[in-house]
């Protein structure tokens, strides 16, 4: 019998920027691996910045929604969202009572904007009827506040607001989210079965959080939808949503939107990234014997970056470990192909992804005139630093040569160049950097550029 897919609700508005709501909850369900359905309860004309109007859905509607999925594909878990009043509120607890599905209640009240999303009168039933039928709630800190009374300024009061939730209203557990305390780390607090649980990480500063509570408790429903514990899915979904704001999706004018997507892209572009450069690793060794010549005497490498949205760091470049050495007549890698493993070339590609995201890979040679000749022949775009101009306060800062050489040839020609050259200084070999979409297309170029000269005069 073929195992059973999960499935998650989420009950929701619709944000037309795509930043928070049903969107935001969709792709979370996708990206944790459980098939999402959908109950609309409000359509909103809203964007990063602000939300225009509001049009919510008759309460029978949203009903008739749960029911046509739950009749057919069963509900494991779901969520809600925005319920926008009091009466979509108490048609949607009668209905999950009717289905006894797991419910995680995200007690929306405001936008990131600021614009109200549930009336007030809708708060006492929020708390009356649908909140005591709750596995879990995820009230953000003024949500909790609102919820049950208790200001919350530390950690200790934010339990005692996820104690009352429980006890007090009659869910199951509860989770005050800590992302609106100061301090350097983001704690959540949850409290389930007579026990707390702190969840703290280091708070991003620069990150996107519109989309932060709907993708948070999406994450928890596609998590119970598994079967997993209160415990565990809150877990996941801490980490889940971390990981959301850390590589949001910088587009708008106001508050950015989380990318869901980054749990399941940055793997996969991991994966993508590691085979294309052991591919460009056989290439090289397949033609070393032509290669090997030109292999300079600190070694050669070839290097790929994430895609730029995920490149931050040195360890988001994947190259060949120990580098790339001549072995006789032809050449050999010192070791495997991974990640963190380039500091040079690394460095390079990462400063040439700043002018164009696309330019994700470089490898290096050692200078030699007829290679530069070579490549503007082939209608290629060469260009040149000279480290003799190197100023003093970047000699003094360690890894700021390259970054500021490769900028110079850059700036001087208005593109990532296919070949950057610098022709040396004391105790710094001459180097030829070739540059290219991917590390394949690298070795491409490199063996284009041998071709042609074998084929004009001989190497």
């Amino acid at each position: 019998m073929a195992r059973k897919i999960p499935v998650a609700m989420t009950i929701a508005g619709v944000d037309s920027g795509g930043g928070a709501g049903i969107a935001a909850d969709l792709k979370t369900f996708a990206a944790l691996g459980v098939h999402g359905t959908v109950a609309v309860t409000s359509v909103t004309a809203q964007n990063t910045y602000e939300v225009r109007a509001v049009h919510d859905l008759p309460p029978e509607m949203v009903s008739k929604q749960i029911e046509a999925v739950a009749d057919d594909l069963g509900i494991d878990a779901a969520k809600t969202g925005m319920l926008s009043n009091s009466a979509i509120i108490e048609e949607v607890a009668k209905t999950v009572k009717r289905y006894e599905f797991l419910l995680v209640v995200d007690p929306v009240m405001v936008a990131k904007s600021g614009a109200p999303l549930l009336r007030p009168e809708a708060i006492k039933s929020l708390k009356e009827i649908l909140i005591p039928i709750a596995t879990v709630v995820t009230p953000n800190r003024m949500e909790a506040e609102r919820l049950t009374g208790v200001k919350i300024k530390s950690i200790d009061d934010a339990k005692i607001a996820a104690k009352k939730i429980v006890e007090d209203l009659g869910a199951r557990s509860a989770v005050v989210k800590g992302g609106h305390l100061e301090g350097a780390y983001a704690v959540d607090v949850l409290y389930v079965d007579g026990d707390f649980r702190v969840f703290a990480v280091p708070r991003i500063r620069e990150g996107c959080t519109h989309g932060t509570g709907c993708s948070f408790s999406a994450a928890i429903a596609a998590e119970l939808a598994k079967g997993k514990s209160i415990e565990k899915a809150v877990e996941v979904a801490k980490r889940f949503v971390t990981l959301a704001i850390e590589y949001g999706s910088k587009i708008g004018r106001g508050h950015c939107p989380v990318n869901p997507s980054a749990w399941v892209d940055i793997p996969a572009e991991r994966y993508n990234t590691l085979k294309n450069v052991e591919e460009a690793l056989r290439l090289l060794l397949r033609y070393g014997e032509d290669i090997a010549p030109f292999v300079p005497e600190v070694q050669m490498n070839v290097v790929m970056a994430l895609p730029a949205r995920y490149a931050r760091s040195l360890d988001d470049v994947a190259g060949v470990k120990g580098r790339i050495v001549r072995y006789g007549n032809t050449m050999k890698p010192a070791g495997e192909v991974d990640f963190g493993v380039s500091r040079h070339l690394a460095r390079a590609v990462l400063k040439a992804m700043e002018f164009d995201p696309e330019v994700r890979a470089a490898l290096n040679v050692r200078y030699d005139e007829r290679i530069v000749e070579a490549a503007k022949k082939l209608g290629m775009v060469v260009s040149f630093y000279d480290r003799s101009e190197e100023p003093e306060e970047v000699k003094r800062r360690e890894g700021a040569t390259i970054p500021w050489g490769i900028e110079i040839a850059i700036k001087r020609v208005g593109s990532v160049p296919d070949l950057v050259f610098h022709r040396g200084d004391w105790g710094k070999e001459p180097m030829i950097n070739i540059f290219a979409r991917n590390a394949v297309e690298a070795v491409e170029k490199l063996l284009k550029i041998i071709k042609f000269m074998k084929s004009e005069r001989g190497v």
